[in-house]
């Protein structure tokens, strides 16, 4: 991907030097359990961790030590990169919003270190990159990227752009209303019918990755050999089977919450296709 010297975004909020204050109480069985399942994860709906965090004190500090992180080259040239990226989605979604009528607003992206408080609650790194729409925020612990590559076999710094475009996706949705409808809508259903709305949600978010990646590239030409692949990759690897049989050899498909590896492939090319939000409408079927 041709990132360099290009426009950094000035919504990049850097927290990495004051995010290492740690939690000294041991985490319960439970919250690990949904810290785990959240690492596997893109786009985790942060309201259902943080609030099982926050009442239950599970991660809370009884005593803490400040920070030592100092960024070496290369999270500083990740963390340049983030920014690069962040700039792209925000030239694509200002050209888009204002050909639908509407102004975009556009997000903070927020660089932390082990764990981080958002509006949304606590969070650790090993929930990986999130979005929280009660202040519009994108959070990322750049240590996400070595993860994606080595525990994921997702690899490539077009990969890493996709899961930065797909969190924005989740900014979108909430400037359109979407993700409040789907929230409402959840109210009163069974599980299993909660997690289909969430899936056709997260979808959407890949579609809209793809959207992207089709304007970026259309005005920006920064796609290198081998760069879609890693994104159509990345997105294979993250799917609800292929990580639950990883994680435990069968896959129950009544638990998907972001969709089979094959869906988010295809929502993703969907979206590189096509360009547009109408043509990333996964609550039409999927």
């Amino acid at each position: 991907m041709k990132w360099r010297n290009r426009r950094v975004s000035n919504n990049v909020e850097d927290r990495r030097a004051a995010g290492g204050a740690r939690a000294t109480k041991k985490l319960g069985g439970i919250s690990v359990l949904l810290i785990t399942l959240g690492a596997m994860y893109f786009g985790v709906d942060p309201k259902i961790i943080f609030g099982l965090l926050d009442n239950t004190g599970v991660g809370q500090s009884t005593s803490t030590q400040q920070s030592s992180y100092r960024p070496s080259a290369e999270q500083q040239q990740l963390a340049e990169f983030t920014g690069v990226v962040l700039a792209d989605t925000e030239d694509t979604w200002n050209a888009v919003f204002q050909q639908q009528g509407i102004t975009y607003q556009e997000p903070k992206l927020v660089l932390f270190t082990d764990r981080v408080k958002s509006a949304c609650g606590h969070a650790e790194a090993a929930m990986g990159p999130f979005y929280c729409p009660g202040d519009h925020k994108v959070y990322i612990d750049l240590g996400f990227y070595q993860q994606l590559k080595n525990q994921h076999n997702a690899p490539g710094d077009f990969a890493q752009a996709y899961v930065i475009a797909h969190e924005v996706g989740h900014h979108v949705q909430t400037l359109l209303g979407i993700s409040q409808e789907v929230t409402k809508a959840q109210q009163g259903l069974s599980k299993a019918q909660a997690n289909q709305l969430s899936i056709k949600l997260e979808l959407q978010a890949d579609c809209f990755a793809g959207l992207w990646a089709h304007h970026t590239q259309k005005a920006k030409h920064i796609l290198e050999q081998g760069d879609v692949e890693e994104a159509l990759n990345a997105a294979s690897q993250i799917g609800d089977d292929r990580l639950q049989k990883q994680a435990r050899g069968y896959a129950t498909p009544e638990s998907f919450t972001h969709g089979t590896s094959q869906q988010r492939v295809k929502w993703f090319k969907q979206g590189f296709s096509d360009g547009s939000i109408q043509g990333c409408n996964t609550f039409q079927g999927y």
